[in-house]
């Protein structure tokens, strides 16, 4: 006999944040759609695939929204929720049914917390990865809306500032994060790009020896002292192409650095 459906948290609100991503979008939603008694779309207005036309499929409220940035984003996607709780989930992102029915427990009783932590499995080309740094990946992404608030300097990787205690879920989101050699490579790069626009608004500088350095000690972070060793040959290579894109992130932050410094020598 089916078990009774469960009625979704009229206190909880998901959060999608998305730019041409019918690919993923349907399976992300559908994930949570029994779940949340809200779901809100911040779409790209940028997009121009039906990402949108699938959101409101699945009962979204959906907002057409010029790019701020990650976290003004997300502080613009609390704003327009109304839920007590916030649930963040990206479209590449699944929250499977255990990890389901442990946030209904969190949130149906009270615990006192602002938010949650969320262990995270990582898939690279199909293979869940245990090491390198993407494992056991928490990601805060249950939080009460009116405690938590996303610093927006920071461009990239960002975390909410919790007004409260903080607490840590046993079961796991599933993110699809790589398929493609490509997707690699773009993500790496617009990641390391925003990395080096956080570091020069922060007013780093980088060095010669730093082009040697940071990439040695982020292979061997990776690789070594975070176990990337345990995923065998893709190990390894993520291990190096990670280690590859803080010589970009450098080099970035170099040029920027230099523009600067000839812009303030023409004045």
């Amino acid at each position: 006999m089916t078990p009774p459906r469960a009625e979704p948290l009229a206190t909880l609100s998901v959060a999608i944040i998305a730019r041409n991503e019918e690919r993923h979008i349907g399976g992300a939603l559908a994930s949570v759609v029994d779940l949340a008694g809200e779901i809100v779309a911040v779409v790209d207005n940028r997009s121009s695939d039906t990402t949108a036309d699938i959101c409101r499929t699945f009962g979204a409220r959906v907002h057409i929204e010029p790019w701020r940035g990650f976290p003004a984003q997300r502080n613009r996607a609390l704003d327009l929720c109304t839920g007590t709780w916030v649930l963040f989930l990206d479209a590449d992102e699944r929250a499977p049914p255990d990890l389901a029915a442990e946030i209904r427990a969190a949130l149906t009783g009270e615990s006192g917390m602002a938010g949650f932590w969320i262990p995270r499995y990582n898939l690279f080309f199909g293979q869940r990865l245990r090491g390198g740094g993407w494992y056991p990946d928490h990601q805060l992404r249950l939080m009460r809306r009116a405690c938590a608030r996303y610093d927006e300097s920071r461009l990239v990787h960002e975390v909410a500032a919790l007004d409260g205690p903080a607490g840590t879920l046993r079961h796991h989101l599933l993110h699809l994060n790589i398929e493609h050699l490509d997707e690699l490579w773009r993500k790496q790069r617009a990641y390391a790009i925003q990395e080096a626009h956080t570091l020069f608004l922060a007013g780093a500088s980088v060095r010669w020896r730093t082009f040697i350095g940071a990439p040695a000690r982020e292979f061997y972070r990776r690789f070594v002292t975070l176990h990337g060793y345990r995923d065998g040959a893709l190990g390894l290579f993520l291990c190096a192409t990670m280690a590859y894109f803080e010589v970009v992130k450098y080099v970035h932050l170099k040029g920027l650095t230099t523009f600067k410094h000839s812009l303030q020598l023409q004045r």
